[in-house]
């Protein structure tokens, strides 16, 4: 089990002048229905981070996407690369629960909780050990978190409270990356199809990207993930 923040490893591997990408490991989407098709999601996982995956993230949400906290331990102890926990967390018992199960980083989703909420659950988090990526979806939802320091920072570009089945796009990064506080880590979420998406969430000011479907759904998963993972210009920020 990798205890690194999620953050260092990415920023190392911007900065080497490589795109990282962070598969998002899920059984299935209200979207696209069964996603591992017979194949194991622990091995899988073991493929990716072997090809380069600089982390992991696993859903666990049961219901709708077919995880649990189980399958987050199994790939905690199979990986080598820090692992984020995706779910829809309220409360420091959630937070708790992740870290007894392996998971370095959390989801914390802004748009299922109030302010306050949002920032008590990001000290708590820190406090436990895992480091919180904040997920944002506009503008009024970057700006309410600024104060807080956050320095791992998420853009879905689809709506997470219609269970991501709107037809959000890169745009949404486009349009929100400006307004994140210099110091954080931009994450592009979600409808992230080929490498052209990827350049242009960096472009925008994303550093990183997370990817499920496209990964997931691809003939050849290792060969998807090189292929998004685009070469950019060596930076030294």
């Amino acid at each position: 089990m990798q205890t690194s923040k999620c953050t260092t490893v990415l920023w190392k591997k911007y900065q080497s002048g490589i795109t990282p990408v962070i598969p998002d490991i899920k059984c299935k989407s209200p979207g696209e229905g069964d996603l591992m098709r017979g194949r194991n999601p622990v091995e899988l996982a073991k493929v990716l981070a072997s090809a380069g995956a600089p982390v992991i993230s696993v859903v666990t949400e049961s219901e709708h996407y077919g995880g649990s906290l189980e399958l987050l331990q199994q790939i905690a102890d199979a990986v080598p690369v820090p692992v984020l926990r995706k779910d829809f967390i309220k409360n420091k018992q959630q937070l708790q629960e992740s870290a007894d199960y392996g998971a370095s980083g959390v989801l914390l989703i802004s748009s299922i909780m109030d302010k306050e909420t949002l920032h008590q659950l990001i000290d708590e988090a820190l406090l436990l050990g895992l480091e919180p990526l904040v997920e944002t979806h506009n503008e009024d939802e970057i700006l309410a978190i600024k104060e807080a320091q956050v320095t791992f920072l998420g853009i879905n570009n689809r709506n997470i409270l219609q269970w991501e089945l709107d037809d959000g796009n890169v745009k949404r990064t486009e349009k929100l990356a400006r307004f994140v506080p210099p110091d954080a880590l931009v994450l592009s979420e979600s409808s992230i199809l080929s490498s052209a998406d990827v350049t242009r969430a960096t472009s925008a000011g994303a550093h990183a990207v997370l990817v499920g479907t496209a990964i997931l759904q691809a003939e050849d998963p290792v060969k998807m993930l090189n292929e998004l993972s685009v070469p950019r210009e060596q930076s030294l920020t």
